[in-house]
């Protein structure tokens, strides 16, 4: 028991599920006893949550908001791709640094330039996801890319590669399991901005065009289920890219 509150100490796996479910029971427990008229309690989200679950709105709009985000990933990884493994080469370096530093701009304020670049509600929706999400995608790829050691390098000159031979080898498919890691690092940032980008064009609807009509009718019950559906999400996919990368890259089990 002791360990469970020391610095840097080891606990088995059996130990963490109990500290899990513990601190779950806990959190559950004070939301009951501090609900109000305001604050629903548990047991009023978990019947909202299941009148949600029984009706076909919510898995539509969960459907349309899933399509969105995957299509926005699979376009996000492709920029990401190109933009960080040409910034070995110094005519592309300012790019990747610029788009790293792209992280600071935030969405609200490109709506307007999108909308005039874009023809539709649902491009924009998509270019806007792809806009909040390279940027980070960049920076986590170059960091990986930065911490590559310099014997990954001099192997591939002993063995006489070219340059371009080089980043072939180390960085293409060297790090191609590094890949699967920063979209699964990243994912969530994708899937709390889907809310977002749903409210700027309701039309398509969404998991956000739901939430903002919760909102606007103050059902707060049903507000908090949907928050339950979009967490429980999340980490299922979570769960699903983490599966993905060991299946395809079993040896990073021997890393860990």
């Amino acid at each position: 028991m002791k360990k469970i509150l020391q610095p840097f100490a080891c606990v088995s796996r059996q130990t963490l599920t109990i500290l899990i479910i513990v601190q779950t029971i806990m959190v559950l427990g004070w939301w009951h006893f501090s609900a109000n008229g305001l604050m629903p309690a548990p047991g009023r989200v978990t019947v909202a949550l299941a009148e949600l679950s029984a009706s076909s709105q919510l898995w539509d709009n969960i459907l349309t908001s899933l399509m969105l985000t995957i299509k926005a990933m699979l376009y996000a990884i492709i920029i990401t791709l190109l933009i960080s493994w040409l910034s070995v080469i110094p005519f592309f370096k300012s790019l990747a640094q610029v788009m790293v530093k792209c992280r600071y701009l935030t969405l609200a304020g490109l709506i307007f330039v999108f909308t005039l670049l874009t023809q539709n509600g649902a491009t924009l929706k998509l270019w806007l996801l792809i806009a909040g999400i390279v940027p980070f995608f960049v920076t986590s790829f170059l960091s990986v890319i930065v911490n590559i050691h310099q014997q990954e390098y001099d192997l591939c000159k002993t063995l006489g590669y070219n340059n371009w031979r080089t980043l072939h080898e180390v960085i293409i498919v060297g790090k191609a399991d590094k890949v699967l890691e920063i979209i699964q690092q990243n994912f969530a940032i994708a899937w709390l901005m889907i809310t977002m980008v749903e409210g700027v064009s309701m039309s398509e609807g969404g998991i956000g065009t739901l939430l903002i009509k919760y909102n606007k009718y103050n059902d707060l019950t049903k507000v908090l289920a949907l928050q339950i559906v979009i967490f429980l999400l999340g980490l299922l996919f979570d769960y699903l890219l983490s599966v993905t990368r060991l299946w395809l890259f079993p040896y990073i089990r021997k890393t860990k």
